[in-house]
């Protein structure tokens, strides 16, 4: 999947999330000092920044198959290179880099599989693959609530629970499938404050990835409707949103 909507849009909606999350989530990667990584699907560059601030510009590349993702993530991150290009197909030969991280991407992948084989492809022997997709399937993602009330709506929603990697040890299944061994699974996780309801719910207006498509698809009152929805089941402001991501960790 590749998004159409601009990096701005996606730092406002998913971004708030994927910032703070980029830092757990390299911990849980465990790379090495001096390690040469891959950011595959890069998006705006949320944890290319992260692993730029720890292995310099020089030790990272990264991909993306949005055109505007790759804009930004050029413009915010110069040094880097930055190439457009699907997780299945990526533009390196083999086994050039120490690490391949994949943040938020492989339940957008077209072929989840093909992409992690790639991710392995690319990675030197005993070099980390690792990802992480949002518990979508548990309802503990940051979109939980709006899941939820969107079901109360229409309980033939997509509602990204049954997408890989989104319940409890698919990515452990998919990395065992790819070829990748040594294969560890866990959580990461973090906390964002909102100062509002309205602070909150803006961004799912703006038409940002599978949620963003599903309100605009709504009607004024039904956009409404699922709101308020929204509203009840949030605490009064400000409030916290826990967020959770299944994780795995595995060697090339």
């Amino acid at each position: 999947m590749s998004f159409t909507s601009g990096a701005d849009q996606y730092d406002r909606f998913m971004g708030r999330y994927s910032a703070p999350l980029a830092s757990v989530f390299t911990d849980f990667a465990r790379l090495a000092d001096g390690a040469r990584v891959l950011d595959v699907g890069c998006g705006p560059g949320a944890l290319t920044r992260e692993l730029v601030s720890r292995m310099g510009s020089a030790a990272v590349c990264a991909v993306d198959p949005s055109e505007a993702f790759v804009e930004a993530a050029r413009e915010r991150l110069p040094m880097v290179r930055v190439e457009r290009a699907v997780a299945e197909a990526l533009p390196f030969e083999d086994k050039v880099f120490d690490a391949a991280l994949a943040q938020l991407v492989v339940h957008f992948m077209a072929d989840p599989l093909g992409g992690l084989r790639e991710m392995r492809r690319v990675t030197k022997a005993s070099g980390v693959v690792a990802a992480c997709v949002w518990d979508h399937a548990g309802g503990h993602g940051p979109l939980g609530v709006f899941w939820e009330a969107a079901r109360a709506l229409d309980v033939d929603v997509d509602d990204e629970s049954s997408r890989a990697g989104a319940r409890r040890g698919h990515l452990a299944e998919l990395f065992e499938a790819a070829g990748l061994r040594d294969i560890e699974e866990g959580a990461v996780s973090v906390e964002v404050e909102h100062r509002s309801f309205e602070e909150w719910w803006e961004p799912f207006t703006l038409g940002v990835g599978p949620a963003g498509a599903y309100v605009a698809r709504l009607g004024a009152m039904e956009q409404d409707q699922l709101r308020e929805l929204c509203r009840e089941r949030l605490p009064d402001a400000p409030f916290v949103v826990s967020a959770r991501a299944w994780a795995a960790r595995g060697m090339a």
